[in-house]
């Protein structure tokens, strides 16, 4: 039975929410070719130095939170119906997703607004060049900030409908276990809830009023803490389902099975009690923060390798199972009997492959010493478009070649093209960020148009500035390419009447290891979400504290506008 069929309404809701995160990832790959090629000096015919911010904050909000979220919210609507076998709440969720729309145009308008001249509207020039990091003292328009505010409401309320599934189930099935699916939607839901209060706060308590006019000067440094609260959990509120793919359907799409659930739930425990009390690691060199508490962020962070390494572990073991159910035989040579040229799977390998690069690199990023070499450099994109740009993305569009077909019905299109996408994409991402990293090594900043200064000339630790920018601006390019080849494939199969016998089967075979092979007590919502609340109050307690005790508006800084 295709999930289209079992599940009518869920499915017309993921496909909703699929079809905003497609749009927000063409719009979002655009702005990033432009910028590629606009700051490499290979082409500056599309905008001006000035407009080049707006493509930014564009390219960093569309697909850093819109394509992000969107997907997400996707993914989770179908794995909680998939794994407890029921529709989702359906006004909670439609909710959620008209209330993210509607942050998500918001947003949009305002950031649009500073390309095209907008007219003012409330009293304030409609343009939004805050970036995607948008705290103090830069300024947007209120519209801006009241959208993000809405994006993060939806999916809270979102997450609202995957519990209420959950309470509805257990009320059927008590004493039974969290099936895993589920088990990773709500664990990494709660780290979201939890992440969110920072920003929360800075938008809705500061930057809203503040660019009302309402209050007059805000506090830099605290509402950076709160951004930056928010700012790196984020990152695992993208890595985590790319880790549920991993984990639950791509050991089926090498034939074989998870080799551990027990080890799957630890990793998502471990996620939600070490994501969120890191953020100091990205405000080394902020004054006003004892050294003291940037060495706990810095140790955080270090312990959040733990399940990285034990996802690496469990993700090879499983697919290296699936490698020898189909007859492999050797150390390494079952690497070849992987179905490589199928899209979903290739595109999901080669994502984990980008990813631990990009693990290697997050370590220089969080060690306090060295990070002073590489911090606001062009190496901190090239990092993070290892993870969010290609372990999130990339697995996202792979694994819609295997979940667009279950909630349409309809068979992929267009498969010569899809076969290719994940190639050009890690390709292109390759070259860019091989770069980018070592652009960074040679002191090249971030942020900016214009990287370059008068007397001043850049040397390149291995290889001349010139080429990093030619491979940039090809990798850039590539990207684009990638993500075009993508919404083709997507476009036809989306528009395409439905017909024939399905290829694609989305049943999820039981793990080597279940669940009754786990400690009951990793379910235990409760304990864990209050450790993590303790180890939260440990690292951001005192620094906030002392923030605010001389008020908390001062020291305060007025609006800069952009």
């Amino acid at each position: 039975m295709v999930f289209v069929d079992s599940y009518p309404k869920t499915s017309k809701l993921v496909r909703s929410e699929f079809l905003v995160s497609f749009i927000a990832l063409g719009i979002g790959a655009l702005f990033g070719v432009i910028q590629a090629l606009h700051r490499t000096g290979v082409f500056r015919g599309f905008v001006s130095s000035a407009d080049y911010y707006t493509i930014l904050t564009g390219h960093g909000v569309l697909l850093a939170l819109v394509f992000t979220t969107f997907f997400i919210a996707g993914l989770f609507t179908w794995a909680v119906a998939n794994s407890l076998e029921r529709e989702l709440p359906h006004r909670i969720a439609w909710s959620a997703f008209w209330i993210m729309l509607t942050g998500t145009v918001l947003a949009a308008v305002s950031i649009i607004g500073g390309i095209v001249g907008s007219p003012s509207i409330l009293g304030h020039d409609l343009e939004a060049d805050v970036l995607f990091t948008f705290y103090a003292p830069m300024k947007a328009h209120p519209a801006f900030y009241i959208g993000a505010a809405l994006i993060i409401v939806g999916s809270w309320v979102a997450g609202l409908a995957y519990f209420k599934s959950l309470w509805e189930w257990r009320s059927e099935n008590p004493g039974e276990r969290i099936p895993l699916q589920t088990f990773m939607v709500l664990t990494t839901m709660l780290m979201w809830y939890i992440s969110t209060i920072g920003v929360a706060v800075e938008v809705v308590a500061f930057l809203i009023p503040w660019s009302l006019g309402l209050i007059q000067n805000v506090d830099p440094l605290l509402t950076r803490t709160l951004f930056w609260y928010f700012g790196h959990p984020v990152v695992y509120f993208w890595l985590m389902p790319a880790y549920l793919v991993w984990y639950t359907i791509l050991p089926k799409l090498a034939g074989g099975r998870l080799f551990s659930d027990p080890l799957a739930r630890v990793v998502f425990v471990a996620f939600l009690l070490l994501s969120t009390p890191v953020g100091f690691h990205h405000q080394y060199t902020d004054p006003g923060i004892p050294s003291g508490y940037k060495f706990i962020a810095m140790t955080n962070t270090m312990f959040l390798l733990l399940p990285s390494l034990l996802t690496a572990f469990t993700v090879v073991a499983s697919v290296e199972h699936g490698a020898r159910q189909r007859g492999a035989k050797g150390y390494l040579s079952w690497l070849r009997n992987l179905p490589w040229g199928k899209p979903a799977f290739a595109g999901c390998m080669l994502a984990g492959l980008m990813f631990a690069a990009g693990g290697f690199s997050g370590m220089i990023n969080a060690g306090m010493n060295i990070n002073y070499l590489i911090h606001n450099t062009i190496w901190v994109p090239g990092h993070f478009h290892l993870t969010v740009g290609t372990a999130f993305a990339l697995t996202a569009m792979a694994i819609s070649y295997w979940l667009v077909p279950q909630i349409t019905g309809k068979k992929l299109r267009q498969r010569t093209i899809a076969t290719l996408q994940p190639y050009v994409w890690f390709v292109g991402m390759a070259v860019m960020s091989n770069a980018m990293h070592r652009a960074g090594l040679a002191g090249i900043p971030r942020r900016t148009a214009e990287p370059t200064y008068d007397e001043f000339a850049f040397e390149g630790v291995a290889g001349t500035v010139g080429e990093m920018r030619i491979q940039i601006a090809i990798g850039g390019f590539l990207l684009f390419v990638g993500a075009a080849m993508f919404l083709i494939v997507m476009a036809d199969t989306l528009l395409a009447r439905r017909g024939g016998t399905l290829s694609v089967n989305g049943h999820i075979p039981e793990p080597l290891s279940g669940a009754d092979h786990s400690p009951r007590i990793l379910d235990n919502y409760k304990l864990w979400t209050a450790i993590a609340l303790l180890l939260i109050a440990i690292a951001y307690g005192p620094p906030l504290a002392s923030m605010v005790a001389d008020g908390l508006f001062a020291p305060g800084s007025p609006p800069i506008p952009v």
